[in-house]
């Protein structure tokens, strides 16, 4: 018992107690990089399930879910409200390089006004961008005359420069950045649009079913723990492959002179440049 442990002396030297521990640190790391896409996956299953008990009920009063400069929290997320007012045509929106299928294209933002005068944020739809020269607002078709009802998904509203409203339209729709740019009173978060009574004479592509999959996570977790496997497993090969055969760098010199053993002519050509130098 003694002898084998005395095998294994070597790992106690400097260089393999720094290798060791740069094993250490990087299993560690891996395991913790494991642990977080797992804990994105629990996240996404956790919205996923939001997603399924919200967006197939039937619609509750847009006021049970929604109020004035109060943001939508996660769990109201694509709930169905029901809201009845008129649109503001003139306060038109466009969400600017929204593509479907490869087209390019934008999203019609439009104001549903309430009886109290606070506005609704109501995305209507996609529309495909033809012709660069039109401006989408005026090729949109017009909503419904008058008093509309209409049902759609409470969202969060965006975050970050691209909520700014300029010429008429942004990159992501953001309630307090559309309530500044038109100088109104609105609902926190936006809807989008699933039905309108009367229905209009043109509609918009309604929007796409929310992504419900569930990502890369597992196998990236997996992927992860893998890789702290096998950097552990790569440690213990070289441990064994040193106990048993000795130091790499020792086995390379022991080679080399092998080598050299085995064809004096060299050696031979190396003495006399030794003594043509020595000359």
């Amino acid at each position: 018992m003694g002898e084998w442990l005395a095998s294994w002396r070597f790992l106690l030297s400097r260089r393999w107690l720094l290798f060791f521990v740069a094993i250490v640190v990087l299993a560690c790391g891996t395991w913790w990089l494991g642990e977080w896409q797992f804990g994105r996956l629990d996240d996404r299953e956790a919205r996923n399930a939001v997603i399924e008990d919200n967006a197939h009920a039937d619609p509750v009063p847009v006021d049970d879910v929604l109020a004035p400069g109060d943001a939508v929290s996660s769990d109201e997320e694509y709930t169905v409200v029901e809201a009845t007012g008129s649109y503001d045509v003139d306060d038109t929106l466009i969400v600017r390089y929204r593509t479907r299928d490869g087209a390019p294209g934008v999203q019609v933002v439009v104001p549903l006004v309430m009886a109290d005068g606070t506005a609704l944020v109501v995305d209507r739809g996609w529309l495909p961008d033809e012709d660069p020269s039109v401006d989408p607002r005026d090729a949109a078709p017009p909503p419904p005359d008058g008093e509309v009802t209409i049902t759609g998904w409470v969202r969060a509203d965006g975050e970050g420069d691209s909520t700014e409203v300029s010429d008429g339209g942004m990159r992501a729709i953001s309630s307090e950045e559309i309530r500044d740019a038109l100088d109104r009173e609105v609902y926190g978060g936006f809807v989008e649009l699933l039905s309108e009574d009367p229905a209009p004479a043109e509609a918009l592509e309604p929007p796409e079913e929310p992504d419900t999959g569930e990502g890369p996570h597992f196998f990236y977790g997996l992927q992860w723990w893998f890789f702290g496997v096998l950097a552990l497993g790569g440690f213990g090969y070289l441990a064994w492959d040193e106990r048993k055969h000795g130091p790499r760098g020792e086995r390379r010199r022991s080679r080399t002179g092998s080598e050299r053993a085995g064809h004096p002519a060299i050696d031979r050509h190396h003495s006399a440049g030794d003594e043509g130098r020595g000359r």
